[in-house]
């Protein structure tokens, strides 16, 4: 009884924190022109400032969601900023987080984008845990020299979406499609966001495009869901039940979502031979020869495509990692199809296809041309 009422105050203590974060949040109607930046007050992995980009679009009720991306850690030395090898951004106003600065669908002068008429919501990603932290962490581990190093780590990256999420809420109260993307490690949090997004709006069409992230189905996860305490996280829904933090992957992110939700549609972006993907499955402990990524892929498509109704595909050829923000958004083609037009298909509900560099002349070792 004493631990049920503890975790009814703890439920009620960041209920609250969340809505105070809210309260002062300023709303859709305030905004200015262009991107507006919005301090919630929440932090990123070494306790400096969160904040989330918005760009209001006058008169249209469509609305993308799009998770960033930028590398992992689960351990001491991984996230010591003054360590190496330092593989993840740790702050939420570094340049590679504001969409300011990128292409793809962020090139509002672009007259191929399909997402210029959509309001646009983007979340920085700082805090190591691929949006899907529950809270801070302590490592510790010994340095070069013999000394014993501690390492707090704010893994909030579940605080901090849900409070843009609720924001989001508040003001996008009747949307008439809602696009849900991420690149990298921001594919996996969008993968598992999506889900709460399309249970909120149960009405309204949702589509995923999950960007990069398809080749991590390695034994060794477990470790970076227990250094994230991810199932602490997972709603009270049936798709999840009997999950731990042992039993957890990413495809059962996509597969929750999508069979819990019948307005979602899913679909992912690999390029067959990602080098990024390659190397953090090195750095979760996979030998080289342990693995192939086209395989990884493929496995992971195979076990989404056989548990869900519905999933799309897109697979060029080559390394190149992530095509969201990317100028390859609006050059890439595969089997004759270039991806900005299937992508906007895809937003629009049209029927798409698996597109993949399996028919291509060259294969899967070359990028499109």
């Amino acid at each position: 009884m004493a631990k049920l009422f503890m975790l009814f105050v703890v439920s009620l203590f960041s209920l609250a924190s969340i809505a105070s974060a809210q309260n002062v949040l300023p709303s859709l109607d305030e905004l200015g022109d262009g991107w507006n930046v919005i301090k919630t007050g929440g932090v990123c992995s070494t306790g400096t400032p969160y904040q989330f980009y918005v760009k209001r679009r006058l008169g249209s009720n469509k609305l993308l969601i799009y998770f960033n991306g930028g590398g992992a850690c689960w351990f001491g030395q991984q996230c010591d900023l003054k360590a190496k090898p330092n593989t993840h951004f740790p702050f939420a106003n570094m340049k590679e987080n504001d969409p300011r600065t990128a292409s793809g669908l962020f090139a509002h002068d672009n007259v191929e984008n399909p997402f210029v008429d959509y309001n646009m919501v983007s979340l920085p990603y700082c805090t190591g845990d691929v949006h899907m932290g529950a809270g801070k962490r302590t490592y510790a581990y010994t340095d070069a020299t013999g000394k014993k190093v501690k390492v707090p780590t704010f893994h909030v990256g579940y605080k901090n979406s849900t409070t843009v999420l609720y924001w989001v809420y508040k003001n996008f109260q009747s949307p008439q499609r809602i696009m849900v993307s991420g690149s990298s490690a921001g594919a996996i949090g969008s993968s598992f966001y999506s889900g709460l997004i399309a249970e909120r709006y149960p009405s309204v069409p949702v589509v995923l495009l999950a960007d990069a992230a398809g080749g991590y189905n390695s034994p060794r996860l477990p470790v970076v869901f227990k250094a994230w305490n991810t199932a602490s996280i997972l709603p009270d829904w049936k798709e999840y039940t009997g999950e731990t933090n042992e039993t957890l992957t990413f495809e059962d992110f996509y597969i929750a979502s999508a069979n819990h939700n019948k307005n979602l549609t899913i679909a992912q972006y690999n390029a067959a031979g990602d080098q990024v993907q390659i190397n953090f499955n090195l750095l979760l402990g996979d030998p080289p020869d342990s693995f192939k990524i086209p395989q990884r892929i493929f496995h992971h498509y195979t076990e989404i495509e056989s548990a869900v109704d519905t999933f799309y595909s897109y697979t060029p050829g080559g390394k190149v990692h992530t095509i969201l923000r990317s100028p390859h958004f609006y050059t890439y083609k595969v089997e004759g199809i270039r991806f900005v037009t299937w992508l906007s298909d895809l937003a629009a509900g049209k029927p798409v296809g698996d597109i993949s560099c399996v028919d291509e002349p060259q294969g899967c070792a070359a990028a499109p041309k």
